[in-house]
């Protein structure tokens, strides 16, 4: 899945920023894939209120991630405390939040958020994800990297003459 490369092994700058609204627009799992798009449907989340949302997601992918014992503890605490507890500052609405409690935090498993990272995600793909593809902050994206593109096609073409002729 990686056609950021050029067939001579180099990566050109021209072609990662080029598309990138396209691969957004293919799946959430690609845009959530992109630190640009992330950044990108942060700031339409922001707007929405439903920042938490996305944060939580990506939460829960860093956890999953982690080996140490006591840093899943310390994480598992932070994303309870931060989005699950009826205290928390920026709860995500899911069902089962309620079934989560503190002795559970003290046994982390990787996949102990699993089901409610699947429940924001589902109410992020059929919900805002649709509506941030049909923004303006979505589609001012796309157009900038459409122009970028018209512009850099002359120059690509002029880099790829230059390689032919310098082997």
């Amino acid at each position: 899945m990686d056609y950021i490369h050029d067939s001579d092994g180099s990566s050109s700058s021209s072609h990662q920023s080029l598309k990138s609204t396209a691969k957004w627009a293919a799946s959430l799992e690609n845009l959530l894939e992109d630190p640009e798009g992330v950044k990108r449907f942060r700031e339409f989340l922001k707007k929405e209120f439903s920042e938490e949302n996305v944060l939580f997601w990506l939460a829960c992918e860093d956890f999953k991630k982690m080996q140490d014992k006591k840093q899943m503890q310390e994480k598992a605490k932070e994303i309870y405390m931060t989005f699950l507890s009826s205290k928390a500052s920026s709860q995500v609405n899911v069902e089962g939040q309620s079934r989560l409690n503190e002795k559970i935090l003290e046994e982390p498993h990787p996949l102990m958020f699993q089901k409610l990272q699947d429940q924001i995600f589902n109410l992020m793909k059929y919900d805002s994800y649709s509506r941030f593809l049909k923004s303006d902050l979505f589609l001012k994206h796309k157009r900038t990297e459409e122009e970028e593109e018209d512009s850099s096609d002359a120059q690509t073409a002029a880099k790829r003459a230059s390689r032919v002729y310098n082997t």
